[in-house]
């Protein structure tokens, strides 16, 4: 039985999916492309999920798109752009998504980890944006997230050197939140899911939506949307609840 391109794992509220070719660095062919979007849309149906955790089977997270399947069968136009389907699906969904960086993630791959609303990295990983060495322009959004990121400069000498930077690099430079023991990762990672996961699902999915939302604005467009926004939540708040949840969080603080 042919091994699956990807896997999902359900604990709780957590969904698990794991980029699962290690003998090819988790390059993106056509079938793990085919089953991500399955796999993510399978993720955005079930309103019993709270987080996902996007992470690679080996030691590379994902080696960008399969060269010698493209080099065999060529790309289509749909799988090229910010609409291809993988990419709009997890660009898209609504609730948040940890990229746990546990090697290579280069190129495709490293856009792939940029869907990610935030990432921690192996002590093991590292990252490279080897369009230009390959002869390619990006398509996945790579070109106008990293300069937002990490700062225009610090883009352009990843993407127009091609060279690798090392976890503790990409931490300096604010590409990952942290870095963690190779062992530790997963640990780490659904440490943290646990807490996304035990916040109001609802209020969640709206702060997700008005950051991502109001990044891509002017300061002023982004205050503006979120008055507007926060007035039209406190209209339909249950107000009666609010003194038990911030009961709660005043305890979770004492205990952290």
């Amino acid at each position: 039985m042919t091994e699956q391109p990807v896997l999902l794992e359900i604990k709780n509220q957590i969904a698990i999916v794991t980029l699962n070719r290690p003998q090819a660095l988790n390059s993106l062919s056509k079938a793990m492309r085919d089953q991500l979007v399955t796999v993510f849309k399978e993720i955005q149906q079930n309103e019993d999920l709270r987080v996902v955790i996007l992470t690679g089977n080996g030691r590379a997270f994902c080696a960008g798109l399969d060269l010698k399947e493209m080099e065999a069968d060529g790309l289509s136009s749909n799988d090229l752009g910010t609409t291809a389907p993988f990419i709009k699906l997890i660009e898209q969904l609504s609730i948040p998504i940890i990229g746990a960086i546990n090697g290579f993630a280069i190129t495709g791959g490293f856009e792939l980890a940029l869907l990610s609303d935030f990432m921690i990295a192996a002590e093991s990983a590292k990252f490279a944006d080897t369009h230009g060495r390959v002869g390619i322009v990006p398509g996945w959004g790579l070109s106008q997230k990293l300069p937002r990121i990490i700062g225009i400069q610090r883009a352009k000498e990843m993407s127009l050197t091609g060279n690798f930077i090392d976890a503790g690099q990409a931490e300096r430079w604010g590409l990952v939140n942290r870095v963690v023991p190779d062992g530790e990762l997963m640990a780490v990672a659904l440490q943290l899911a646990g807490d996304i996961a035990s916040c109001d699902p609802i209020a969640l999915k709206e702060i997700k939506k008005l950051i991502d939302v109001g990044y891509g604005t002017t300061l002023a467009e982004g205050l503006a949307l979120e008055g507007a926004r926060s007035k039209a939540w406190a209209m339909q708040m249950d107000v009666a609840t609010i003194g038990d949840k911030r009961r709660a969080v005043q305890a979770r603080g004492r205990n952290q």
